[in-house]
């Protein structure tokens, strides 16, 4: 799969919503929920300022693109989001059927790469848009966090 002009712009809305985890001194994640090429969910990393470890980008993304359809299941949409998710996050992509996962920065550690293929069966998965600019936000983040 390779990446087009929708997957870059797409992937810039991501990562604004990554500047504005960063603002509220979040882990700089962002994702959003794409159908019809249009945002239909938006998240950022917000588990310190909810008390929530599930309050990762992609969850919150991913319930807010549910609410918008009005259904649990988000057949056809694209998941766009800053770096590789997780397993939990991968795993719940998997339950709401995205057809797309769309990913910048790999994540060695955690990522859900890590521990096999954790997404749909029919999900398509790209990753490494705009991986500079996203793994540069996390590095400066955790640059920062080590000071």
């Amino acid at each position: 799969m390779t990446t087009d002009f929708s997957d870059t712009y797409f992937m810039r809305q991501a990562l604004l919503e990554a500047q504005q985890a960063l603002a509220e001194e979040e882990i700089p994640i962002g994702a959003v929920v794409v159908l019809d090429n249009k945002i239909i969910g938006r998240g950022h990393n917000q588990t310190e300022r909810l008390r929530d470890v599930t309050a990762h980008a992609e969850m919150l993304a991913l319930t807010a693109a549910a609410n918008h359809v009005g259904n649990k299941y988000l057949a056809g949409a694209t998941l766009y989001v800053t770096v590789e998710p997780c397993v939990m996050c991968a795993g719940a992509s998997y339950w709401a059927q995205v057809a797309r996962v769309v990913f910048g920065a790999e994540e060695l550690k955690v990522g859900f790469r890590r521990f096999g293929h954790l997404l749909h069966p029919r999900t398509k998965l790209l990753g490494g848009v705009l991986a500079d600019e996203c793994v540069a936000l996390m590095r400066d983040f955790f640059a920062l966090k080590r000071k």
